[in-house]
């Protein structure tokens, strides 16, 4: 199984999102091709409910410690409740890392 939908189906179990999505980034990056090493997620769940950011980020990052210990290396986070992800957020785009 690829690292993606293990990261998909492991947000998906541990946060029941109302939206997710999750971004293969490591063509951005000076990796070798096809790698899955550097992601983008976005999600919105109402785990995050009453939550600042830092805990919004570390429950993910703890749903996600089996991917971080098998070598995913990085991961974009941006992290909603329900209520703000229907005030149609506006998510940046990532920088281009390599040159």
């Amino acid at each position: 199984m690829s690292v993606k939908q293990q990261i998909i189906d492991t947000l998906t179990q541990v946060l029941a999102p109302v939206h997710l999505e999750v971004i293969n980034e490591s063509d951005n990056h000076h990796v070798p091709p096809n790698s899955e090493t550097h992601f983008k997620v976005i999600v919105a769940s109402a785990a995050f409910e009453g939550q600042r950011l830092i805990g919004r980020h570390r429950a993910v990052n703890e749903a996600l410690k089996a991917q971080f210990d098998a070598g995913l290396h990085a991961l974009s986070m941006h992290t909603f409740t329900p209520e703000e992800w229907d005030q149609e957020v506006q998510v940046p785009n990532s920088p281009k890392c390599k040159g």
